[in-house]
């Protein structure tokens, strides 16, 4: 992972000429005025953690397992958001942790909890590194120093229940590999977010995650039966049934606490039988009110696809839906629908057209319904409420590029342009009014920008929106673009919708998940944080407001 930008540098990417002038002339867009830093050039704070502290912690995992290196330091400080690169490529490190930590069981982990809370240490548990939220850069104040729990060596998939479709796997698998030993077994999570080649299934967890198949295999909280949690004050063995009336789910309470109230060591997911087809393809709509239409209706009526998203207006003209093409889009909007299932004969070319073929039983996504059927099915729909098919290359292009979006992002930083994304989610009813707000609110706080959103997670009740911004940076990058944050926050909130919905919380939403929960949701909160972690070790500053 390139530690001030995203993935594999060797993917790294110059902006054509065409662009950049493109950028210039419609956002007055200039190169930095400063070269972005060297690995060398960054800056970091003295390790403040004793050498008999150190010492303490090498007892639990071995000497070998305790980094302390300038590049151990500098690879595991703050995540992926776009502040976050702009502070590392201004070469400032000074969120780095004092040492980074290799536990290798969950007895280890347990007790360098243990011994960190009574040391006073500060732990940010460490899966990716793909977080977006500012959730990796814990505080310091009033600690001994600060530690990285990278969960890299837990990475086993420990076991399958082919019967149950349930498998139990370590956190710190990664997603690519989770997949190949699953194919092994012939099942698949189906969970592909844009951070799936680095990310960590504990991440998915710990963030909530929300894959580019949610339509059909659900969001990646929906995949979790069983969670083993190592706190400070003891471990968590949840889920021992599909589902269960025996009180409030603390499953719930783990997911998405970005390891504050603990750290994850084994999770039990459902999983699925891996696909013998899939097919993706381009439906055009006149506008995103209308493309917003069609796709409530496959959300409540069915046949839902496997993927299902939409483009709007602009993010279609710009081509962002196919990062490998961008500037190659066109006017009005595009749907990129994906259905997979078992492998059966292909159907004579694609689909151009309504289908007369009925859509009893066809379901929304089964695993057991044909590709074709439920193709047809929705291909219907989406004729009706006014889609002109394109076929299977757009969807093809999209496939190519559906992971490549990042890697534009650390194109344009390096051009002069700060780019970030905005992401919530609301009911149908307000989606319209929700979409409005966050564009006005960033048409306000930045100077002529580029403004473009998606629908990429449906629901019967509602439905995900996931914005890109682009715009010149201009003084204090960082600066400039926390000042919009704060505008879209406050926006969100008034609008109704939720300050996010698969990126977390981290330090960046904290302010405004205080607004969504009440003051009587951030006491349980912090009562819960009281009794599992009473010293505060655990991610402090994250989350909870």
């Amino acid at each position: 992972m390139l530690w001030s930008g995203w993935g594999d540098p060797a993917k790294a990417r110059e902006l054509p000429p065409q662009i950049r002038e493109l950028l210039h002339d419609l956002l007055g867009v200039r190169e930095p005025a400063a070269p972005a830093a060297s690995f060398e050039s960054v800056r970091l704070a003295p390790v403040t953690l004793s050498p008999a502290r150190l010492a303490a912690l090498a007892d639990v995992v071995g000497h070998e397992q305790v980094l302390t290196s300038r590049a151990a330091r500098i690879r595991h400080t703050r995540g992926k958001s776009t502040p976050d690169l702009l502070r590392m490529r201004a070469g400032d490190g000074s969120a780095a942790p004092d040492a980074v930590l290799l536990p290798g069981s969950h007895q280890e982990v347990a007790a360098l909890l243990r011994l960190c809370a009574a040391e006073r240490i500060a732990v940010v548990p460490f899966g990716g590194g793909t977080c977006v939220v500012g959730g990796l850069a814990a505080s310091r104040s009033g600690f001994a120093g600060v530690v990285a729990l990278d969960l890299a060596r837990l990475d086993r998939l420990v076991s399958v229940d082919a019967e149950s479709m349930v498998v139990t796997a370590e956190p710190g698998l990664r997603a690519p590999e989770a997949e190949r030993l699953l194919e092994r077994h012939g099942l698949t999570l189906g969970h592909f977010p844009q951070s799936y080649e680095y990310a960590t299934l504990g991440g998915f967890a710990a963030a909530r995650s929300s894959g580019q198949a949610s339509a059909g295999y659900g969001r990646f909280d929906d995949m979790v039966v069983g969670l083993t949690v190592a706190t400070p004050s003891g471990d968590l063995d949840l889920g021992r049934a599909p589902k269960s009336a025996a009180g409030p789910d603390l499953r719930q309470l783990l997911l998405g606490s970005e390891g504050v109230f603990g750290v994850i060591t084994a999770l039990r997911l459902r999983v699925r039988r891996v696909p013998g087809r899939r097919v993706y393809e381009g439906w055009r709509f006149a506008s995103f009110r209308e493309g917003t239409a069609a796709l409530r209706v496959l959300a409540q009526e069915g046949p839902l696809p496997t993927v299902l998203r939409l483009s709007d207006e602009t993010e279609t003209m710009i081509g962002l839906a196919r990062p490998d093409d961008i500037g190659g889009g066109s006017s009005s909007c595009l749907v990129i629908a994906g259905y997979e299932g078992p492998a059966e004969e292909p159907a004579e070319g694609p689909i151009e057209g309504p289908v007369e073929r009925p859509t009893e039983g066809l379901g929304t996504g089964s695993p057991a319904t044909s590709v074709e059927g439920r193709r047809a099915g929705a291909g219907a729909v989406l004729a009706r409420m006014g889609g002109v098919p394109l076929g299977t290359e757009p969807g093809r292009a999209w496939e190519h590029g559906r992971f490549s979006a990042p890697y534009l992002r650390d194109s344009l930083l390096a051009a002069g342009a700060t780019v970030e994304t905005i992401e919530t989610a609301g009911f149908w009813s307000a989606l319209p009014r929700l979409y409005d707000a966050v564009r006005l609110a960033l048409l306000g706080a930045l100077e002529s920008p580029l403004v473009m959103c998606h629908i990429s997670h449906v629901y019967e009740t509602g439905a995900s929106l996931y914005f890109t911004v682009v715009t010149a940076q201009k003084g204090d990058p960082v600066a400039q673009w926390e000042r919009a944050k704060e505008a879209v926050s406050a926006a969100i909130v008034a609008a109704g919708g939720t300050i996010s919905h698969h990126h977390g919380v981290g330090r960046d939403h904290r302010e405004a998940y205080a607004a969504e929960l009440g003051p009587v949701g951030v006491d349980i909160l912090r009562a819960v944080k009281a009794r599992l972690d009473p010293s505060g070790i655990l991610n402090p500053g994250i989350l909870i407001p």
